[in-house]
């Protein structure tokens, strides 16, 4: 198989896969707030299947594909943001956790439909079935590592916002305040500093270590339900 080939393969293995986990995730986020009172996202179409009311060029597409070909070990990406107004949620406080769970647990159900999906593959010929088990399995995977990416207590991501309720308020306004940086201190603690480390022979991945350890330990409840 030749390069361009390869580079092909890798694609429709696994653009599928990114795309649909980050899409669900994003519509996720945005059916919580509207069953519990903010319509925004809904009126303005964030509630849609469709991928691309969700896609973000760099965050959904460049992100991916740089890890995926550079081999970083682990694969995150991210959609436009879901704007949610949380002063109308109703109850404020819980329905704020349950819209920023909301996105992880999307992804969780989605991996435990594609580890059902698996057992479907032996009924299809070549090359569709080897091309379809690649494809489910890497969907597996794929959200597992971003429902557990997204847990990452780090406002703005989910775990971040969860860990705000859980605050007293005067503590979560101080830690609020982190969250127009956050993205990219996540996104320095996931790729800049690690490589800088490995000039000098230190490992150092915290973000990679939580989202591959916390995708694996819901593997292991996917795959332990689903075999």
């Amino acid at each position: 198989m030749g390069d361009i080939a390869q580079v092909a393969y890798l694609v429709s293995i696994w653009a599928l896969p990114v795309v649909l986990a980050i899409t669900v995730h994003e519509a996720g986020h945005a059916y919580v707030a509207y069953w519990l009172g903010d319509d925004f996202s809904h009126r303005n179409g964030r509630t849609s299947l469709n991928p691309l009311v969700h896609i973000d060029l760099v965050g959904t597409l460049l992100l991916p594909a740089i890890l995926l070909v550079t081999s970083a070990g682990f694969i995150i990406g991210y959609a436009k943001p879901v704007p949610v107004f949380f002063k109308r949620l109703r109850p404020e406080r819980i329905g704020t956790a349950l819209v920023a769970f909301a996105g992880p647990l999307a992804n969780i159900i989605l991996a435990l439909l594609a580890a059902v999906c698996l057992h479907l593959v032996p009924l299809f010929p070549n090359p569709v079935g080897p091309w379809l088990e690649m494809n489910l399995n890497n969907a597996v995977v794929v959200n597992a590592l971003l429902a557990a990416f997204n847990m990452l207590p780090i406002p703005p991501l989910d775990g971040g916002r969860i860990l705000m309720v859980m605050m007293p308020p005067w503590v979560a306004q101080r830690f609020e305040a982190l969250e127009r940086f956050g993205i990219l201190f996540v996104f320095g603690l996931a790729l800049i500093l690690p490589a800088l480390l490995s000039e000098f022979g230190v490992r150092f991945n915290p973000v990679a270590d939580w989202a591959v350890g916390g995708a694996r330990f819901i593997l292991s409840g996917v795959y332990g339900i689903t075999s």
